[in-house]
């Protein structure tokens, strides 16, 4: 699921970069998201989280145009994303975990490629440097590891040096350190004024990024604030405890024992 970040705009008002408003998605009869509403202010990091199924996938969907919502209002830095696509083309970074992109090309020219399609791209390569994959530039895509792809796929969201960049599941298959070390690049990119909109299994993650979160449960918001907020309204001490309380995993995963 995903995840996004805004360049700084002067001034310390707190510009809101994703409004969404009683947002409502359906497949026939089954409801995948119901009357749901979030926003994300500037230099914030928003969580989008949930089980498998909660609706997570459609939300983005719809926040990014690709999905037109049965009901409800959508805004990315105030533009509406169905009709304001190319607009907001410019300006929008996204990763999806199961990103396709041409195996038999390296990772030069696929990051050479995505640059010519902005006006005012990053500098592809000091992005790589900056994830560690520098050394990776003439390898082909089809013989990256699964950590080194999915460290190029969010070097290709941020290439257009855009205002928001989705993310989703970031860090699946890197390592501990490596995690961290996302972690640290993208706490700098907030530092800067970014705002981060991202989806996570690994509750470490979101409790350590993090400013405000929503957890999904079959299409529903079940808690919207804080991590902190979050612990102190459940039964428990530790997030990913409360976490598990509130979309009912728990108990699945205690009748499993």
């Amino acid at each position: 699921m995903v995840f996004l970040l805004l360049k700084k705009q002067g001034g310390n008002t707190m510009q809101e970069v994703i409004k969404v408003t009683e947002l409502t998605k359906s497949y026939g009869s089954l409801a995948a998201v119901s009357s749901l509403s979030l926003s994300v202010p500037r230099g914030t990091v928003f969580g989008l989280i949930g089980p498998n199924g909660a609706g997570k996938s459609t939300t983005i969907e719809c926040i990014l145009g690709t999905k037109k919502a049965d009901a409800g209002t959508v805004r990315i830095l105030g533009a509406d994303p169905r009709s304001d696509r190319k607009k907001l083309f410019e300006k929008t970074g996204v990763q999806f975990q199961d990103s396709n992109y041409q195996e038999q090309i390296t990772v030069s020219e696929l990051c050479e490629l995505t640059a010519s399609l902005y006006e005012k791209p990053a500098d592809p390569f000091g992005l790589l440097a900056r994830f560690g994959i520098a050394d990776k530039k003439k390898s082909l895509v089809k013989d990256l590891s699964g950590g080194q792809r999915q460290r190029l796929f969010i070097v290709l969201a941020l290439i257009p040096d855009p205002d928001v960049v989705f993310l989703d599941e970031l860090t699946t298959g890197l390592d501990a350190k490596a995690r961290r070390e996302v972690w640290n690049i993208l706490s700098g990119l907030k530092k800067r004024g970014l705002t981060i909109f991202l989806t996570s299994h690994f509750m470490d993650e979101v409790e350590a990024l993090c400013d405000r979160i929503c957890i999904l449960k079959e299409g529903k918001s079940v808690f919207y604030g804080t991590v902190s907020e979050a612990v102190e309204k459940s039964p428990y001490g530790k997030f990913e405890d409360a976490y598990l309380w509130y979309t009912n995993e728990e108990d699945m995963y205690n009748e499993n024992i």
